[in-house]
């Protein structure tokens, strides 16, 4: 989408053609299309109005009636999944959103929240250092094969193995 043109070329154009000035020719003088002059014109000579609109459609979300649920579920439970939240609406109120839709809602209304690093929210200083074991080992020298096994590397992260 274009741009707006600006405020000091609307305001040329306008004073122009408000001081006997075609808005054809203030248009054309200061470059500016004709359709567009002749509206800016008219619109300032009817309400006084000079400041261009908002430009696309008003930004609106399916969830939006469903606000108050919405903020209803984060209250009863702070830490909830988006995942949660959509089977929620499915399962209570037949709402079929994505986890994109939910979380871009709750983006607008300023409610998104950044988990931090395992290891700040364990309370470590830093991140561990990954060791070159491969995942489930934990160096016991146990007989298991590390298929499906769980373990710890060196920074205590616990791991679990595919199986």
């Amino acid at each position: 989408m274009a741009r707006a043109y600006s405020q000091d070329l609307r305001d040329r154009v306008i004073d122009a053609a408000l001081a006997g000035m075609a808005a054809r020719q203030a248009a054309v003088r200061f470059g500016a299309g004709i359709a567009t002059a002749i509206v800016w014109v008219r619109r300032a000579r009817e309400t006084g109005e000079r400041k261009a609109r908002p430009q696309g459609q008003p930004r609106r979300s399916k969830l939006d009636p469903h606000r108050d649920v919405l903020f209803g579920l984060i209250e009863a439970k702070d830490d909830i999944s988006l995942v949660e939240m959509q089977e929620r609406l499915a399962a209570e109120r037949g709402i079929k959103a994505s986890v994109g839709t939910i979380w871009t809602f709750l983006d607008r209304a300023g409610l998104t929240f950044k988990k931090s690093t395992p290891a700040k929210l364990a309370g470590m200083s830093a991140a561990p250092v990954r060791s070159n074991r491969r995942p489930g080992h934990d160096g016991s020298g146990s007989a298991e094969s590390g298929r499906g096994a769980c373990g710890r590397d060196a920074g205590g992260v616990r791991s679990i193995a595919p199986g």
